[in-house]
């Protein structure tokens, strides 16, 4: 149960957003972004530690999720408007800037805001999600990335992915959760919560179509390479998705970085290693 958790909904760059938030009204703004195929309840572990240690937490349905809007079209799910979609929010609670904090997809969408939209990002923290640019990079010339990421590839077919997933009451979909993740991070209640997101009307063509906007992207679009604030990397060393050398290498991005390795985390660290995580996160925020 997280105390004083509230839900609303935010008109942010022509979509409307549900957002969690919780902590109090004046308490320092701690964005979480989440992933694929999360939403804001992915977060939940963070949500209540850092709303009773007084930060004002939000955690938004990114666009295409749960119960946000699903804007049509793959060019929709372009960087440049998930980051903007932040932005806006952070503006529509009438603040300036933002602890920003990325898991997966969230934090490509984080490393997005750090480098086109700095001004609105106090200080950047991301989870097992690689700089953009090193994520291309790798793609490009690491095979053994590549066999890894070998779902990016399938979600570009039109219409077998999204028939893919739900099938059989989305059995395949929860089957890779539990499969990727130590045993015992998802239980059926999770997720029982995580199929009635996915439910949601229009959100499986929107949640893959992050992945089909990504491979159109232009090239050198990340603006400026070198993250200027303080940055955090915590990467959980047995993701069966992204390799551990993409953390390292997108800590060499940074102008002031640290990375936190923890070994026996998979993908899903923030579920998995959640005392850990928040304990480096708080530690992170207040140096």
């Amino acid at each position: 149960m997280i105390a004083g958790l509230e839900h609303q909904y935010f008109n942010t760059n022509g979509v409307r957003l549900h957002v969690a938030l919780a902590g109090p009204d004046h308490g320092r703004l701690l964005i979480f972004l989440h992933g694929f195929p999360e939403f804001w309840y992915g977060w939940r572990r963070q949500i209540d530690f850092f709303a009773r240690l007084g930060y004002r937490v939000l955690a938004p349905d990114q666009r295409g999720y749960n119960l946000s809007d699903k804007p049509g079209g793959i060019a929709a799910y372009g960087l440049d408007h998930l980051a903007r979609d932040i932005v806006g929010l952070i503006k529509a609670v009438g603040r300036e800037r933002a602890l920003i904090v990325g898991h997966d997809w969230g934090a490509v969408v984080a490393w997005w805001l750090a480098l086109r939209h700095a001004d609105c990002v106090e200080k950047l923290a991301v989870l097992n999600g690689p700089h953009p640019q090193v994520m291309r990079r790798h793609l490009l010339h690491d095979a053994v990335q590549r066999r890894k990421s070998w779902y990016i590839f399938f979600f570009q077919l039109p219409g077998l992915p999204e028939w893919r997933m739900q099938k059989n009451g989305w059995e395949i979909a929860g089957r890779a959760l539990l499969k990727t993740s130590r045993p015992g991070t998802f239980g059926e209640a999770d997720l029982a919560e995580y199929r009635a997101a996915w439910s949601q009307p229009g959100a499986v063509t929107a949640m893959i179509n992050w992945y089909r906007a990504a491979l159109r992207q232009r090239r050198g679009g990340a603006g400026h390479a070198t993250v200027k604030m303080p940055a955090l990397i915590i990467w959980g060393g047995r993701d069966r998705f992204l390799r551990t050398e993409l953390a390292e290498a997108s800590l060499a991005q940074c102008e002031h970085a640290e990375l936190l390795l923890l070994e026996n985390a998979s993908h899903w660290v923030q579920h998995e290693e959640a005392e850990a995580v928040n304990q480096r996160l708080q530690q992170f925020f207040i140096a």
